[in-house]
């Protein structure tokens, strides 16, 4: 049958008469209709599968979860007023999200924003030189040239002065702020290389070099962060390299870079670079993670940048 509709939610009694008699003693619910109002964080990576919490009222009976019209990963009904949601993947730009639940549905248009994630961010050019292969997305701004693709490919969207590009500079000034104004555990000079490291800040005043290979050792902690704060240059040596160790991640490795960055030919570097310049990779140089220059350029001749998740 078709349930009629009610001036006000809650239980309702249901009498069923037949030739036989009449039948009582069964109640029917009315529920309240949904509503949505935020999402907490409000944005996040196209990749998805980050958490987000979604407000609103009568949730007590979700059915259902869309972001961008597509259903989300999971969810859980935390109270009648908040859902814990796993976003799915996207598009960069805004995102409906919708709840659905016993109630009806309820839609906040453009409430949850997906954000672009670089491989490669300059402020001026991205110029490029030879087969290189960029995974993750490519962007300048506020500067619009790209060149140098074909030959190079890029495994990701390109953005040139978009809005995408706009909000990944925005991200990544924060991102260098936070960076710089951690405070160190420890003082660093010199060259990097034939060191292991533990987790921690790392300060140099002035510039710093990287011949042979510097250790990254997590002690098999998988949170483990390294932030290495540089007053001045990063330059690494010809078949330098970067090596994790015990559970470290490329993702939590961060160089923040007081003026650019220069990786040697056939170098194997590791984590974000995040310099206030411009940052230059010799023939055949490799990053897993991010070379992303706030003011300045990116230039490369035959790399391979693989953004780390």
């Amino acid at each position: 049958m078709t349930v009629p509709a009610t001036a006000s939610a809650g239980p309702v009694a249901v009498t069923v008469t037949t030739r036989g008699g009449v039948a009582i003693g069964v109640t029917y619910t009315y529920l309240n209709p949904p509503s949505a109002t935020g999402v907490t964080p409000a944005s996040g990576p196209v990749d998805g599968g980050n958490l987000v919490v979604i407000t609103g009222t009568a949730l007590s009976h979700t059915t259902s979860v869309t972001i961008g019209g597509t259903p989300v990963i999971s969810y859980g009904i935390a109270s009648d007023t908040e859902i814990y949601a796993v976003v799915p993947a996207g598009t960069p730009g805004p995102a409906d999200v919708a709840v659905t639940t016993l109630g009806g549905t309820t839609t906040a248009p453009g409430a949850y924003t997906y954000r672009a994630v670089f491989a490669v961010l300059a402020g001026q050019t991205v110029t490029n030189t030879g087969p290189s292969l960029v995974t993750g997305d490519l962007g300048v701004s506020p500067g619009t040239a790209i060149t140098g693709f074909p030959p190079g490919q890029v495994n990701g969207a390109t953005h040139s002065a978009d809005a995408a590009a706009l909000q990944g500079q925005n991200d990544l000034t924060v991102a260098y702020n936070n960076a710089a104004s951690q405070t160190p555990d420890t003082t660093i000079s010199g060259d990097l290389g034939g060191l292991t490291l533990t987790p921690g800040v790392y300060n140099a005043a002035s510039s710093i070099a990287l011949t042979g290979t510097l250790t990254l050792d997590a002690g098999n902690n998988p949170n483990a962060i390294w932030v290495f704060q540089i007053g001045s240059t990063l330059t690494t040596a010809s078949t330098s390299r970067v090596l994790l160790s015990n559970g470290a991640t490329a993702r939590n490795v961060i160089w923040q870079v007081g003026s650019s960055a220069t990786l040697g030919t056939n170098s194997t570097f590791v984590g974000n670079i995040l310099a206030l310049t411009s940052i230059t990779l010799t023939t055949g140089a490799t990053i897993n993670g991010q070379a992303m220059a706030r003011n300045g350029s990116v230039t490369m001749d035959t790399n391979t940048i693989t953004r780390a998740t």
